[in-house]
């Protein structure tokens, strides 16, 4: 086995010192200016062989630490390397750690913004346990003009003029656990909780196109339960960006928004409804989806570049009743189309503490399909989507183990809501 011995610079100068008076009297000054830089070399030999043993020591540390179940430093056998390493730092002044403690604390430090990007943007597998609590609120509006009637002489309109106004709030609070099973795999849940709120405007009512009808429902529960699992493929080195896939499964656990019981506000002298709303707001999609993404994080200082993108696929479920009228009962199935998502943004680490992020993401879904029971597949028309957003983040270190997690989004499109608002507070353990 190997002893190590370290010299303190006070002991480096004494031998230069020794050497340089064993030495005859040289006759010009190239001696003494040679001393001096080779001294000034161990100097740095010897800061730098400070720098490396202090790496070796917080990596052993913090692997024993994950071994024995463990957050902070323990007694270990390289304690007494660390004290050694902190009797021989040079002073203070000169821009070292006093002790390996503080060094680990500011490396954790200069990187803290950094990794609450990426625990929001893809994964942090340095996070054994995170416990996420989100709160979400949601603003939709969107007007339709519905037209009942013909064209005369294909230029005036005979019939009834009702334009359709829809309003919802929705707030979600959501519960998430991250459980960094190893260094490269993260096992994620997502327990959302929703409460709805949408009001139903409707003009032509009574066959006036002046008068408008309008209705108000509600609706809370537990969404829709999500489970998933990252892996990392590629750690960031040199051009490389750190590279994690993502796979998971969505249960309908939420209300869905099939067979609901409906209210009808408006009849015509025919009985021909023309104005019928859910009594109750849905809170899940009501169908399995599955999806399979990846994502992509790169840091150039101060700036962080990250992207993903991927694929959500829904597999058909049967309901007792998918049909649109309240008086009529059809059981038959549901396929929901699927989706592709994507997205790129960039984040600034302004200090070890806050980082500024903005990004674009875009869902564009296909067409969903229903079967009435002993039919074919039909096209549902005007279930496509394509919902496009602007989003402005911000996060905030509050202390060691909380961040809080601030995020606006603007809609882009019709698809998309008028504005989200978002705060995530992640906790770890």
């Amino acid at each position: 086995m190997h002893t190590l011995y370290r010299l303190t610079p006070l002991a480096l100068a004494a031998l230069a010192v020794t050497a340089f008076a064993q030495q005859p009297a040289p006759s010009d000054g190239a001696d003494m200016q040679a001393l001096i830089a080779q001294l000034e070399q161990l100097k740095a030999n010897y800061a730098q062989e400070v720098r490396r043993l202090r790496e070796l020591d917080m990596q052993v540390q913090a692997m024993q630490a994950r071994l024995s179940g463990r957050a902070g430093p323990a007694a270990t056998p390289a304690a007494p390397l660390a004290s050694a390493a902190a009797s021989a730092v040079p002073p203070s002044s000169e821009g070292y750690a006093s002790s390996a403690a503080e060094a680990q604390q500011a490396k954790q430090e200069a990187r803290r913004s950094v990794d609450d990007v990426k625990q929001q943007q893809a994964a942090l597998f340095s996070r054994r346990f995170t416990i996420e609590n989100g709160l979400t609120y949601a603003r939709y509006d969107r007007k339709q003009l519905t037209l009942n009637g013909f064209l005369a002489l294909d230029a005036i309109f005979l019939g009834n003029i009702a334009i359709e106004n829809v309003e919802s709030d929705s707030l979600t609070y959501n519960l998430a656990a991250r459980w960094g099973v190893s260094p490269n795999l993260t096992l994620n849940m997502d327990v959302p909780y929703l409460a709805r709120r949408t009001v139903y405007q409707k003009g032509g009512a009574g066959g006036a196109a002046a008068a408008i009808a309008q209705e108000e429902t509600n609706g809370s529960g537990i969404g829709d339960v999500s489970l998933s699992a990252n892996y990392r493929l590629f750690a960031e080195r040199g051009w490389r960006p750190e590279t994690v896939l993502t796979g998971g499964v969505t249960a309908p656990t939420g209300r869905a928004p099939y067979g609901l019981d409906w209210k009808v506000i408006e009849r015509d002298d025919d009985d021909y409804i023309r104005f019928a709303v859910p009594q109750e707001q849905p809170t899940g999609n009501g169908v399995w989806q599955a999806n399979l993404g990846v994502s992509m994080v790169k840091t150039a200082d101060p700036a962080i570049l990250f992207a993903n993108a991927g694929y959500i696929h829904s597999f058909p479920r049967g309901f007792s009743d998918i049909d649109s009228n309240p008086d009529t009962v059809n059981p038959g199935d549901v396929k929901l189309g699927g989706s592709v998502y994507f997205g790129a943004g960039v984040a600034f680490a302004f200090n070890e503490r806050t980082s500024l992020s903005i990004s674009f993401s875009d869902k564009i879904s296909t067409r969903a399909s229903t079967r009435f029971k002993g039919g074919e597949w039909v096209k549902v028309i005007g279930s496509d989507a394509n919902a496009a957003s602007l989003n402005l983040g911000v996060t905030y270190a509050l202390n060691q183990h909380t961040t809080l997690v601030t995020m606006l989004g603007i809609g882009l499109t019709p698809d998309a809501p008028d504005f989200t608002l978002a705060f995530k507070v992640p906790y770890m353990l």
